[in-house]
């Protein structure tokens, strides 16, 4: 067996356990009477918001090609001057998703890259993907923060142990960004303004997430009157409160469901939480099988 028609098992093999895996979660999910009355409530308007939230999707998905391309281009080292195309770029992230359903934290979406790109580049694309996942949970971080100022209510809730894990969360993430140059240099080019790129490109990516939410939170009812206030600091807190909180694919659902109850205090939420899980990562999934080559 050649390493090229290894690395195709491989990457069916990924498709299928993600297509058994997302099967079960749809069979197995007990919330449809409540789903289906939120959705048979719904005035044309907020079906045309939950419509805008589905058609920025692809949006969502074509900026974190974008921070993938930018990290592949520009942290090649001396070694290699290939580039890449942003259409590969989106080819692989939309793969990586099937890959990131069925692993533990979602490790598997960067080797799954890496499973696409039929060489050896593995240094470099793991080298990539820990600066990619660096500065999008740095961008989740520091949103979150800021708005969390803003919620003293949501803070009282949380408690110190929460607060001392956030602290540490963000020394790690600062002594992995002053060591990341050194400590990747054998196997690419990670320099200051790089890792700040990929911070602002990440930033726009949480922005589109809070748009979406907060579609999905106005179309089902979620948030009303004085709510719609809360709703505008509430979104990044939502985001790192999940992106924190340890768990795994098979349980993230449960998670932001739970996190959206606390923020947003509705059922409701709960509710937009898992549809929006369902818009960014099962649409994503099924769109791969359109961008694959033959």
């Amino acid at each position: 067996m050649n390493q090229k028609t290894f690395y195709h098992i491989i990457e069916w093999a990924v498709a299928l356990a993600a297509c058994v895996f997302l099967g079960y979660k749809l069979v197995t999910f007990e919330d449809y009477p409540a789903l289906w009355e939120s959705l048979r409530g719904m005035a044309w308007q907020h079906y045309l918001a939950l419509g805008l939230c589905v058609a920025l999707m692809p949006v969502n998905m074509a900026i974190e090609a974008w921070r993938w391309q930018t990290l592949m281009n520009e942290g090649v080292n001396e070694l290699t001057s290939e580039r890449m195309a942003f259409s590969e770029a989106q080819r692989q992230v939309y793969y990586s998703k099937l890959a990131g359903l069925i692993t533990p934290w979602r490790l598997g979406e960067y080797p799954a890259r890496g499973v696409l790109m039929g060489e050896p580049v593995w240094p470099r694309v793991l080298s990539m993907g820990a600066v990619g996942s660096a500065t999008m949970t740095a961008a989740i971080v520091i949103a979150g923060v800021v708005a969390l100022a803003f919620s003293p209510s949501v803070m009282a809730q949380l408690g110190d142990s929460y607060l001392y894990a956030l602290a540490a969360v963000i020394l790690l993430l600062a002594i992995a960004f002053a060591l990341a140059p050194k400590a990747l240099k054998k196997f690419a080019e990670v320099n200051q303004q790089l890792l700040f790129r990929s911070l602002a490109q990440s930033l726009i990516r949480l922005l589109c997430w809070c748009v979406q939410l907060a579609l999905v939170l106005w179309a089902l009812g979620a948030v009303t009157g004085d709510g719609l206030l809360v709703m505008g600091y509430g979104l990044p807190i939502y985001y790192l409160l999940v992106t924190i909180t340890p768990n795994v694919p098979i349980a993230e659902v449960g998670v932001r469901g739970a996190w959206a109850i606390v923020v947003f205090g509705s059922m409701n939420a709960a509710l937009a939480g898992v549809l929006l899980w369902v818009i960014n990562t099962l649409l994503p999934c099924l769109g791969w099988f359109f961008f694959r080559k033959k």
